[in-house]
C-alpha cells in the first residue's frame, strides 16, 4: 500500500466555492518574480559581521553601509532554482530517504494492521488522540527545538488520521503545526531562546515562567482549533479541502478491519521496529546531537529491516523504495524554488538594507507601538531567513540595543523574535520543512494556506497581547 502517491496539485481545483487555488509552484514563481524586480529598486547594503565568543557569526550594530547594488537579471533568476536545489540538498535527500523507507515499510502491510488496532482502541473517542499528539509535539518544539524531526512523523500519521475519520491536513496539523506552536512559544528551545538570549546578553533561559504560560495558552488554542476542525470533518468529510485526494488514500485502508487473521507475528515485529526507530530518533536528538543525516539513516535501516522481516524480495524492496522516493520529487522541486527566493535577495545584497531601514522606522516609535511593530517586521525577515539560529544572529545584535534606546527590555525583544520566527513558518513557502511536510502528506500549499490562515490570525492577536502584557509589566 502506498498512501502517499496522490501528491499532484491541480491549479484548476477549487478550495471552497468560487476560489481557485494556484499550484504551489505558481505561487512561488510569482514571489520570485516580485523579489527579482525588487532587486532593481532596493539599494544594496551590508552590515559588518564578526564571530562572537560562542562561535556564532553576528552583525555589528551600527556598521551598516550601502554597497553597489546587484540587480538580478533573467539569467541570474533562472539559475537561482538550481542553486536552491543545491543549497537544499540535505533536506531533499532526507525526503527521498524517508519517502522510500516509509513506502518500504508500508508494503509489508504492518502499518495498516497497526492502524486498525489503534482505531479500535479509540473507537467512539477518536477526538482524544488529537490533544495527546499535539501537546507531545508542541512540547518537543518548546524544549529541544523539534522542527525538522516532524517530517517522518507526518508520513506515519497520514494513514492514522484518515482511518480515524479525519484528513491529511490533520496529520500535518498535529505534527508540524504542533512543533511550530511549541517552537514559537518555547521556554527552553536552545536554537532560538538560547542563542537569542546569549546574543542579547541576558541570563540563559531566563523568563521561563512567563514563557511557560505563553506555551500552555498557545498550544491549547492550537489544539482547540484542530479539534474543532476534526469534529467538522468527522461529521462531513466533504468539508475537507483535500477530500478528493484523500478518497484515493482511504480506499487503500478499507477491508483491513475484517482481516484480523492477516495481522501476523512479522507485522508485530515491524511495528516494534518502527516504535524503536522513533525512540532512537528522540534519544539521538536529545542526547547525541542527531540531525537530518542521522535521522534519515535510522529510518533507512528501519525500512530495510522491515522489508526483510516482511519477506519482500530484493526487487520488491528496490521497487518500493524507488516508488516512495519518486513521490517526493514534487516537494523537492518546491524546496529548490522556494530557496531561490532567498538566493536572489542575498545575491542582490538587499536583505541587510531592508533590515537597516526597518530598524530606523522602529526607533522613531513609542515603546509599546514599537514592540508591536517589531513582531510583523520579524515575520517579514523570517520570510528570507528561515533558520531560527541564523535569524537570531542577524537581528538580535541590532534589535536588542535598539530596544534599549526606546525602552523595550531585551527579554521582550527575544520574545518578539521567537514569535516572528516561529508562527510565520506555517505560512511561508520559503520554509523548506513546511513544503516537505505538505509534500509527504499530499496537501497543496494553497489549500494549506487557506486552512491555516484563521489560526494564524488568532495567533497574531495572541502574540500582540502577550507582547503588550510584557511591555506593560516591564518584563525583564
Amino acid at each position: 500500500m502506498n498512501l502517499l502517491v496522490s501528491r499532484k496539485e491541480k491549479s484548476n481545483k477549487k478550495l471552497g466555492e468560487g476560489i481557485k487555488v494556484p499550484h504551489t509552484l505558481v505561487i512561488i514563481s510569482l514571489i520570485i518574480l516580485f523579489v527579482s524586480i525588487a532587486t532593481y529598486i532596493v539599494p544594496g547594503g551590508a552590515y559588518e559581521k564578526v564571530v562572537n565568543e560562542a562561535g556564532k557569526t553576528v552583525v555589528v550594530d551600527g556598521s551598516f553601509k550601502y554597497v553597489e547594488n546587484q540587480p538580478q537579471g533573467l539569467f541570474q533568476v533562472l539559475q537561482a532554482p538550481v542553486q536552491g536545489i543545491i543549497d537544499g540538498a540535505e533536506i531533499i535527500a532526507f525526503l527521498f530517504i524517508v519517502g522510500g523507507a516509509f513506502n518500504l515499510i508500508s508494503k509489508t502491510k504492518a502499518i495498516d494492521f497497526g492502524i486498525v488496532n489503534i482505531v479500535n482502541v479509540f473507537k467512539g473517542k477518536e477526538i482524544l488522540i488529537i490533544p495527546i499528539i499535539t501537546f507531545i509535539f508542541s512540547l518537543g518544539g518548546a524544549v529541544f527545538g523539534m522542527y525538522e524531526e516532524s517530517v517522518p512523523f507526518v508520513a506515519i500519521l497520514v494513514p492514522l488520521m484518515l482511518a480515524l475519520g479525519y484528513d491529511s491536513i490533520m496529520a500535518v496539523g498535529v505534527t508540524y503545526l504542533a512543533c511550530a506552536l511549541g517552537f514559537s512559544s518555547a521556554m527552553l528551545n536552545p536554537f532560538t531562546v538560547g542563542i537569542a538570549q546569549s546574543i542579547a546578553e541576558i541570563p540563559m533561559f531566563s523568563g521561563i515562567e512567563y514563557r511557560t504560560i505563553i506555551w500552555v495558552i498557545t498550544t491549547t488554542v492550537g489544539t482547540l482549533f484542530l479539534m474543532m476542525y476534526a469534529t467538522k470533518i468527522k461529521k462531513n468529510p466533504e468539508f475537507s479541502p483535500v477530500y478528493e485526494s484523500d478518497k484515493i488514500k482511504r480506499e487503500n485502508l478499507t477491508n483491513f478491519g475484517e482481516d484480523k487473521d492477516g495481522f501476523t507475528f512479522a507485522h508485530k515485529i515491524i511495528l516494534s521496529l518502527l516504535a524503536l526507530c522513533i525512540g532512537i530518533i528522540v534519544w539521538g536528538v536529545l542526547t547525541q546531537g542527531f540531525w537530518i543525516p542521522q535521522i534519515a539513516a535510522v529510518f533507512l535501516v528501519t525500512g530495510l529491516a522491515s522489508g526483510i522481516i516482511g519477506r519482500l524480495s530484493g526487487d520488491e524492496m528496490a521497487d518500493a523504495f524507488i516508488e516512495g522516493a519518486k513521490g517526493m520529487i514534487g516537494a523537492a522541486i518546491m524546496i529548490g524554488f522556494a530557496r531561490a527566493i532567498v538566493i536572489i535577495a542575498e545575491n542582490a545584497s538587499i536583505i541587510d538594507t531592508i533590515l537597516y531601514n526597518l530598524a530606523g522606522v522602529i526607533g522613531k516609535l513609542p515603546p509599546l507601538l514599537a514592540a508591536c511593530i517589531m513582531y510583523p517586521i520579524q515575520m517579514f525577515i523570517n520570510f528570507f531567513v528561515g533558520s531560527g539560529s541564523g535569524q537570531a544572529a542577524l537581528t538580535m545584535p541590532i534589535l536588542a540595543p535598539l530596544g534599549d534606546l526606546i525602552g523595550i527590555s531585551r527579554q521582550l525583544t527575544v520574545l518578539i523574535f521567537q514569535f516572528g520566527d516561529g508562527f510565520s513558518n506555517v505560512i511561508f513557502p520559503t520554509s523548506g520543512i513546511l513544503i516537505a511536510c505538505l509534500g509527504i502528506a499530499g496537501v497543496p500549499f494553497g489549500k494549506w494556506l487557506k486552512w491555516v490562515m484563521p489560526l494564524q490570525g488568532i495567533l497574531f492577536v495572541l502574540a500582540i497581547t502577550f507582547i503588550t502584557i510584557g511591555s506593560l509589566i516591564g518584563w525583564a
